[in-house]
């Protein structure tokens, strides 16, 4: 687990030293050749991130209540866990480094959406890939992983398409998403182990 974190931490260091004019140029790229009518579906995309991320535990665990079952009950537990943990690593991470949004540097860059945060990194990415992670990890099929991943790369797309962040934010976010979700499967397996608690685990 620390050597998860160890990692984590300098491929997050890494991408914050990425060379801003290859992190620009690619997003000038991405933003100025963009498809103009794809405008509102990424908008819609980029908007699903928080509703979808906060549904996914909340349905998982009244599906567990309803049907009495722990399992499912548990899942939907770790579920929100990664969520919290993903959040708060975001926001730590983009009030430490307060990295201005690419439409405030670069007067070319249009801002279609909504960014009132500093940009490093992505909090909707982080969110997404979270919870794609975190599901996969709960449920391990195909047909759970692959739309799961599909949507979070879109997020994460979205933000881009939309101008409102780099392509390392965006990297950083699904980074920290998926680091999260990994990070605190391997912890409540940990205590479940040693503490035989197993509330916290979402044993399958």
């Amino acid at each position: 687990m620390k050597q998860t974190t160890l990692t984590l931490i300098m491929i997050c260091l890494f991408t914050t030293s990425w060379s801003q004019n290859a992190d620009i140029e690619l997003l000038r790229n991405i933003h100025l050749e963009r498809n103009t009518k794809l405008d509102k579906p990424y908008l819609y995309i980029t908007h699903s991130a928080s509703p979808m991320s906060i549904a996914a535990p909340v349905a998982v665990f009244a599906i567990g209540l309803l049907a009495k079952n722990m399992d499912l009950r548990k899942k939907g537990f770790f579920l929100g866990e990664v969520l919290v943990v993903s959040t708060v690593f975001t926001l730590g991470m983009k009030y430490g480094i307060k990295r201005e949004r690419p439409f405030v540097s670069y007067p070319d860059i249009q801002q279609l959406t909504s960014a009132s945060s500093p940009s490093f990194p992505s909090g909707h990415t982080s969110t997404a890939f979270a919870t794609a992670t975190s599901m996969t990890l709960a449920f391990p099929k195909w047909y759970v992983a692959l739309p799961a991943y599909l949507w979070a790369g879109a997020v994460g797309y979205s933000r881009m398409h939309l101008g409102v962040h780099y392509p390392s934010d965006v990297l950083a976010g699904a980074l920290i998403g998926s680091g999260a979700a990994i990070l605190s499967f391997y912890m409540n397996r940990w205590i479940n182990t040693k503490m035989q608690n197993p509330f916290f685990y979402p044993g399958y």
